[in-house]
């Protein structure tokens, strides 16, 4: 028998095996969408139809992927969580009919199988991995705002244990193939070449009886007693909670399904209920997106119409943390070979070294093959001058902030290198007009402002200067997106979007603190907000000089009200650089490094500690700033849309992605509101809350940024 049906294409083999492929049309990766619950039903007819059939292997036709997930665009047609539960209990019976199948079926895995991917290898009875790094298994639903909807909260747990698969559905881990056979997700890890003819074998065996995963004795009492479980649940909730601050439901919803499926048998029921419920959630509609937005700033080129030149080969200028870091994400990323120039040798070995540490942790976690290493290493070389330049296509310069020096930079590239190669440089606040400024190929130097540290941060900003042409944007934008950023390109000028919209709500928070408020409690306040890190410990991390040598910049291009509290001079002089020199505001030596305020900062800056304002006060003052800059940048050009200005804040500066970034939550707040409150705060501490004329004609207008 030979049946097509769209995406699913049904054909037996001699022997008696099944093979039920997966292929969506018209998309390069197979993602499960509603109507599939019908062709599939359809296809399972056919093979309980004939009793010729021994066993069913499902695999997918696409080269890279088995399923990457469920099509999320099919959540915006539910008008209330009763149609999202609808959903969810759709797929639930799909794959419990695959389950109840009387034959053996076997999940033969190439590529991503996540979220719902991961959901239909799990209904099956047996699960073949191919051993190929492309292969990745995981449930991320959790950073949807959502959680595994089709069974996946029941049926992970029973396969691998209730701390391994509570760990994969909160934090959305994905694990590698070795990994996965390690922890008992699928039976057997094979080579690619052989991935059909294994699943086949697994085909021709009996059904297996499942006796639960394979624990130690202290988990054995965990997981299999109500007291251990009881514990075991209450210490997840406990964590999670400080962790979330209660800002996510969904990771309390998922550890309440993996409970009760435990405990009461009503698994399945809670876990549709708590999916609907979910899907109609702010947070899980915002968290969405965002996954919208990035996945339409993927097909973008940098110019409308204007096709990225093709790079071979790389430079990075400076061997310091930043040149280390994307001298890696070029190597290992976008797989491009890097020549890092560094006036000491010793420069150079540490750049190399900073990828050799992070490839040598992979290598020992069975994430990677030693020879897969060694070749990503080979692409990195180096040297104290600019021999192996000239066929150089892109070079980017991580030196220090020092205009002389970038301009000298940009002369050497143009002497040593191609007249088609590009300079770009990572400054963090020098204009790009200015280091372009003495360039005789002007149009080939633009910004590139990655953010520390580069292997962990995923945005870049692309700055192009008046003069820089679109191929170069364009170019830039690719480059950028091969080293695993999303880029965002903004107009040229003083710390140009996100570390502009940064420094004004740094000010403020320094701003409470000279006012007596403790360092304790305004980072409390902002965690409590939503931020993955207060704006006080921030300040330790970027370090304080870093902060100090920024200021000058935006004050000269942008007017006072982006000037530092004159007290943090006192910081400097007391030689109080942060987590660097450990001497900042927190403390870098005892038991807790960095854990606990350095209380002699007081002192030094002559104030009495005492908690004056609601942690609410303390958030809504600083992040009021940072929206009226954002605002003040979209009216400016600085950047292209709402939409970059919320994914540049979000990626670039933790902006807490529940509330959809700057612009998505001045909507959510009402615009007339925020204007509101920057006067009431503008009549408390003066013009630097007056608000931007656009967010003051848009209220007018009673107009939205999102329509």
């Amino acid at each position: 028998m030979s049946t097509t049906k769209s995406a699913f294409t049904l054909s037996q083999r001699d022997d008696g095996i099944a093979i039920l492929t997966m292929d969506v049309p018209g998309e390069s990766m197979n993602t499960l969408k509603a109507e599939f619950a019908e062709q599939i039903a359809e296809q399972l007819d056919e093979i309980d139809k004939d009793p010729g059939v021994k066993g069913l292997v499902i695999a997918s036709g696409k080269a890279n992927s088995f399923v990457a997930g469920a099509d999320i665009s099919m959540l915006a047609a539910c008008q209330s969580a009763d149609d999202a539960e609808q959903l969810s209990r759709a797929g639930q019976q799909m794959f419990q009919r695959i389950e109840n199948m009387k034959i053996p079926v076997v999940a033969a895995i190439h590529g991503p199988a996540l979220g719902g991917g991961l959901e239909l290898a799990l209904c099956c009875h047996y699960r073949i991995c191919s051993d190929d790094s492309k292969t990745a298994m995981g449930l991320p639903e959790v950073q949807l705002g959502l959680l595994p909807g089709s069974g996946g909260t029941q049926r992970l747990p029973k396969l691998i244990g209730i701390q391994k698969a509570m760990t994969m559905m909160l934090t959305g881990k994905q694990l590698r193939p070795k990994q996965a056979k390690r922890d008992g997700l699928v039976d057997d890890c094979v080579p690619q070449s052989i991935l059909m003819d294994v699943a086949v074998q697994y085909a021709k065996k009996r059904k297996p009886q499942r006796e639960g995963p394979s624990l130690s004795l202290v988990n054995k009492v965990l997981e299999q007693t109500p007291f251990g479980r009881g514990f075991l649940f209450k210490q997840a909730r406990k964590q999670t909670l400080a962790k979330t601050r209660g800002n996510y439901p969904a990771p309390e919803r998922i550890i309440d399904c993996i409970e009760a499926g435990v405990s009461s048998g009503r698994g399945y029921e809670t876990e549709a209920r708590h999916f609907g419920q979910l899907v109609m959630t702010p947070e899980s509609n915002e968290l969405r997106n965002i996954f919208f937005a990035t996945t339409q700033m993927k097909k973008e080129t940098g110019v409308e119409g204007v096709e990225p030149a093709k790079l071979h080969k790389t430079a990075v200028l400076g061997g310091g943390l930043m040149g280390g870091g994307i001298a890696y994400v070029t190597a290992t990323k976008a797989g491009l070979p890097v020549r890092i120039k560094d006036i000491r040798s010793e420069g150079i070995a540490n750049a190399i070294k900073y990828s050799y540490d992070i490839l040598i942790k992979k290598v020992k976690r069975r994430f990677m093959r030693k020879s897969e290493m060694q070749k990503q290493l080979s692409l990195l070389t180096g040297s104290t001058d600019y021999s192996g330049f000239k066929d150089v296509d892109l070079v980017i310069e991580a030196v220090f902030e020092d205009l002389k020096l970038k301009q000298q930079m940009v002369e050497d590239v143009e002497a040593h290198c191609h007249d088609k190669t590009i300079f770009a440089t990572n400054t963090s606040s020098i204009p790009i007009t200015k280091i372009a400024a003495e360039a005789k190929r002007p149009q080939q130097v633009i910004g590139l402002h990655y953010f520390s540290p580069v292997d962990k941060m995923p945005l870049a900003e692309v700055i192009p200067h008046p003069q820089t042409d679109d191929q170069t944007i364009s170019t830039t934008v690719e480059f950028a997106r091969k080293q695993g950023k999303t880029p965002i390109v903004v107009k040229d000028g003083a710390g140009f979007y996100v570390n502009r919209i940064l420094a004004p709500y740094m000010n403020e928070a320094a701003n409470v603190l000279l006012s007596g408020e403790p360092i304790e409690q305004i980072d409390k306040a902002l965690l409590n907000f939503g931020f993955p890190v207060g704006p006080m410990k921030l300040l330790d991390e970027v370090g304080i000089d870093i902060g100090a040598k920024i200021s000058p910049i935006l004050v000269e291009e942008l007017g006072d009200r982006f000037k530092a509290p004159d007290a943090f001079d006192k910081l400097l002089a007391d030689d109080r650089k942060g987590k660097k020199n450990k001497k900042g505001l927190y403390l870098y030596s005892g038991k807790k490094p960095g854990k606990e305020v350095d209380e002699s900062v007081y002192s030094l800056l002559g104030l009495s500690p005492s908690q004056q304002f609601s942690h609410e006060q303390i958030a809504e003052r600083c992040i009021l700033l940072m929206l009226n800059e954002a605002a003040m940048c979209l009216d400016e050009g600085v950047i292209r849309n709402p939409r970059d200005g919320d994914i540049g804040a979000i990626f670039g500066i933790g902006f807490p992605p529940f509330l959809g970034g700057p612009f998505r939550y001045m909507d959510s707040l009402g615009i007339d509101h925020v204007v509101a409150r920057l006067e009431h705060y503008q009549g408390l501490y003066g013009d630097k809350f007056a608000p931007a004329a656009l967010l003051k004609t848009m209220a007018g207008e009673s107009k939205p940024f999102y329509s």
